[in-house]
């Protein structure tokens, strides 16, 4: 579409991913205990990471930046930090905290409750110091838990591709902090929530609250609010019409 588009591998993710030796092995006994080897990685790591990638790109002019499911936490500190470099914020099906400081309490509300992304947890996260999954797993029930979580509306032998980009650790101290912008900073930048109606890892009721308590956090600047028929991966599922909405916001 003409548009120049930049995708960034944060700390402990993608290129960047540290994997637990049990995970490489695939020691899946000892993966259920096994201390992450990202656990000491937090959201101000990533918020420095997309930053630095942001001062580079807006030597072309504004950057709009966009951040899926965890990633909405590290747009909104980006946001925070460079708010006069960013010219919309764009959370597609993503947390954006604001009455409660992070997605661990956002994790535990009622809205969040149908969610299905905690059935395929394994290990405790308090000892491993990460939310960790197994994307190696040979279990065939796990496997379609996952994919019916993540990708809901991806055919099985496409979700298997796709399931072998994933990174097993999500980082618990990136989960606990506090991932809440200024209505001053973050606020005054321009947003848009992109809505999954039929996301099984973050609910539809949980994506609305998130709406709601910003707009009313920042009145004057509430969320333009797009909704797409799809499940917690779009970009899978319909990259074609999530490219043709993100398209119509630049």
């Amino acid at each position: 579409m003409g548009h120049n588009v930049f995708s960034i591998d944060l700390p402990g993710s993608g290129l960047n991913a540290r994997y637990p030796k049990s995970y490489l092995s695939n020691d899946f006994v000892k993966l259920e205990t096994e201390v992450s080897p990202a656990k000491d990685v937090h959201l101000s790591d990533y918020r420095d990471a997309i930053v630095a990638q942001i001062k580079e790109l807006s030597k072309f002019g504004k950057v709009t930046l966009v951040g899926h499911s965890f990633g909405g936490l590290a747009i909104t500190l980006a946001g925070e930090a460079v708010p006069e470099k960013i010219a919309r914020l764009v959370y597609l099906t993503a947390f954006v905290p604001t009455r409660f400081k992070s997605l661990s309490e956002y994790s535990v509300l009622p809205e969040n409750s149908s969610t299905l992304a905690s059935s395929i947890y394994i290990g405790d996260p308090s000892v491993i110091g990460a939310v960790r999954i197994n994307p190696r797993s040979g279990d065939a029930a796990y496997v379609e838990k996952s994919r019916i979580a993540f990708y809901g509306d991806v055919p099985n032998e496409e979700f298997i591709g796709f399931a072998s980009y994933l990174n097993p650790d999500l980082p618990l101290a990136a989960v606990n902090d506090d991932a809440r912008g200024t209505a001053q900073r973050w606020g005054a930048v321009p947003r848009t929530f992109i809505r999954c109606t039929q996301d099984r890892a973050l609910p539809i009721e949980l994506q609305d609250r998130m709406i709601a308590e910003a707009d009313a956090m920042t009145p004057a600047n509430k969320f333009d609010v797009k909704t797409l028929e799809a499940s917690h991966s779009p970009f899978a599922s319909m990259p074609d019409v999530l490219a043709g909405v993100l398209g119509g916001l630049l």
